[in-house]
Parts: structure tokens; sequence; C-alpha cells
């Protein structure tokens, strides 16, 4: 089947991904990176009852989720961790244009583009002002706003449908490979961007092999 879409995710594809940030902060703070990774995210390529997932799907607010991982991290014998401080250093990530522009040329070509995002709605006035949405793409899929996250196949198919599209006719990238393997499992095409620019650069061009 032709594609006719592309539907993107946004931390990790049009801006510097958390995940890498938060790596980075871990290993000034001396601790092991995949350890801070699990306190903050939870079982990230899992759609669990971790406070960071409940909040992605609008269930609690931030300064809830914080003290549940807090908490967390206590009994997990990590006292004193601050996930909103930690969350701070994440917030200065730039726009990658390279990205922009490639979106840009795929509307161009007169396909769809949608955004398909796990956010939580305290970072909307943050996030939304960083890229033009409107002038981006056809639709924007929320977590928080849907009560849904990635890798729950009901947010895949939500919006396939809200754009009119069979899965086999859209193509998604993403920077979890959990959330790249939910895109799989519902019958699209899928890509996984990664962290550096040369993995960036690499995953348009297979993008853009889906397109040719």
């Amino acid at each position: 089947m032709t594609v006719r879409a592309v539907i993107f995710d946004f931390g990790g594809v049009f801006i510097d991904s958390p995940f890498a940030g938060l790596i980075a902060a871990a290993e000034e703070r001396q601790m092991d990176p995949m350890e801070m990774l699990g306190l903050v995210f939870g079982p990230y390529d899992d759609d669990t009852d971790h406070p960071w997932h409940r909040l992605e799907r609008g269930e609690v607010p931030l300064g809830e989720a914080c003290a549940e991982i807090t908490a967390l991290a206590a009994a997990a014998g990590t006292p004193d961790f601050d996930p909103v401080g930690l969350l701070a250093t994440l917030s200065g990530s730039g726009v990658r244009d390279n990205v922009v522009e490639f979106c840009r040329s795929v509307r161009s070509r007169g396909l769809t583009t949608g955004l398909l995002t796990n956010n939580a709605k305290e970072f909307e006035e943050f996030w939304r002002p960083m890229i033009p949405l409107d002038e981006l793409f056809d639709d924007v899929v929320d977590s928080s706003a849907v009560g849904l996250r990635k890798p729950d196949s009901r947010i895949y198919e939500l919006a396939l449908s809200r754009l009119g599209l069979e899965p086999a006719e859209a193509v998604f990238v993403d920077d979890a490979p959990g959330n790249v393997i939910g895109a799989q499992k519902v019958g699209m095409r899928a890509v996984l961007i990664g962290h550096q620019p040369h993995e960036v650069i690499a995953a348009l061009a297979e993008l853009e092999s889906h397109l040719s």
C-alpha cells in the first residue's frame, strides 16, 4: 500500500532526546544512567502504572507524579532524589532544524503529517511554541489530552483514525524502541531515530526511502 503520511514523535525527534539528557545528568551526579532512567521514566517501553506513565496519560498532575517518583527513589535506596530539578536541566533542548525542514518537504509533496507525543499537560506551554504546529501537522495527538500513551496500540489507532489512514499508509518515527515496536504491531511502518546528529540524518534518509 502506498505511503500517504508520516507521523512524528516530538521529544527526541524535533528536539534532542530527554533520555539522552537524563543520561548526561546521571553521569554528572555519578549515578547509574539506567537506574536514573528507570526511576524517572519507569519501564518506558511498556505502558504501566509508574507515576510518569500516569502523568503522561493525564491521570495525575506533575507535582503528584514527582512526589511519587521521589518516594520510589527513596525506597530504592536513593534518598533526596529531585526529579523536578532533573527535569529542569532537560528544558533547554534546541530544535532540530533538519527535521522541521524534512516535515515541511513531506507536506509540500501533498502527504499528510501528524504528531503523536507522550507528554504532560504541564509541559504544554513550553513544547508547543517550539515548532509551528499548525504549519507542520494536520493533527496533533497529545497523550495527556487523550488519556492514552505509547506504546498502547489504541493511541496509534486513534492517530490513524483522526487522519483517515490505514496503518500501512503511514510511517511513524520515534526515539524510543518500544514506541517503534508499538507502531509496527498495529501495522505501521516505523523508523527509530537516534540521539546523535549522524543518527538523525540516517533516520531521515530511512524515512525518505519509505516515501520514494
